[in-house]
């Protein structure tokens, strides 16, 4: 019988999942008492607690310890189908450009997937922890729009990322620490996308599913938001 469709979210162990957690959500909250309140802040603060949320979710489910596996799958891949539009609204602010449309419309493509997890029955195949990581596979043919909607937001993401840093070098020093936080996030960006890419060289089935997103690369994630891109774009508090 032919495989159906599925994703897959590899992780390390229950204690690698439980220090992720704590470093993310400690992230958030140094941000949140070091800097001045702004929607900047509030957009990062936001996605350093969905990549936890999603980490909490893949301990739960691999613990067995609270609540229902499917009620933890379903609560983790609503945190992080937040990410891809959260990035785009976060490029904008960061590039100081205007949010129009096409935010409106990612949050929009979000909340419908967000609805989708939540509330439709039988989303997932099944889900299995290996030991070292989680493996979920959703219902056939959710996973290729599931991948072409995550993918194609952190894709624009990246394009209007690269687009703004160029007019932005052309300002000089006084756009350097601006420029710095877009390529900062453009580089967080590619730490979830590459790896894919590679996994897609090596195993070709796996375009079939979205970016695989490992502990160590969300904590990189996580670092890169909360220690170089947020202290160059943010006043402290006095």
């Amino acid at each position: 019988m032919r495989e159906r469709q599925g994703i897959q979210f590899n992780c390390f162990s229950p204690p690698v999942m439980i220090a992720t957690i704590v470093i993310e959500v400690s992230l958030a909250l140094y941000t949140l008492w070091r800097y001045k309140m702004s929607p900047t802040i509030r957009l990062v603060i936001i996605t350093l607690l969905a990549l936890a949320t999603f980490q909490l979710a893949e301990y739960f489910v691999c613990t067995n310890s609270i609540g229902h596996p499917i009620g933890w799958s379903r609560f983790g891949f609503a945190a992080i189908t937040l990410l891809p539009p959260l990035g785009l609204h976060l490029m904008h602010r960061l590039a100081d450009k205007p949010v129009r449309r096409l935010v409106s419309t990612a949050y929009f493509t979000t909340a419908c997937f967000v609805l989708f997890f939540l509330l439709f029955p039988n989303v997932f195949d099944s889900y299995q922890c290996t030991g070292n990581y989680v493996i979920f596979r959703l219902r056939a043919h959710a996973g290729g729009l599931y991948w072409l909607y995550y993918f194609g937001w952190i894709i624009t993401s990246v394009v209007l990322g690269v687009r703004w840093g160029n007019q932005l070098s052309k300002l000089g020093k006084k756009a350097h620490r601006q420029l710095q936080a877009v390529q900062a996030l453009i580089i967080g960006w590619f730490i979830f996308i590459v790896p894919t890419a590679i996994a897609n060289v090596v195993n070709p089935a796996s375009r079939q599913g979205i970016p695989s997103i490992m502990c160590g690369f969300a904590v990189l994630l996580a670092l890169i938001l909360g220690l170089y891109i947020v202290p160059r774009i943010s006043e402290l508090k006095k």
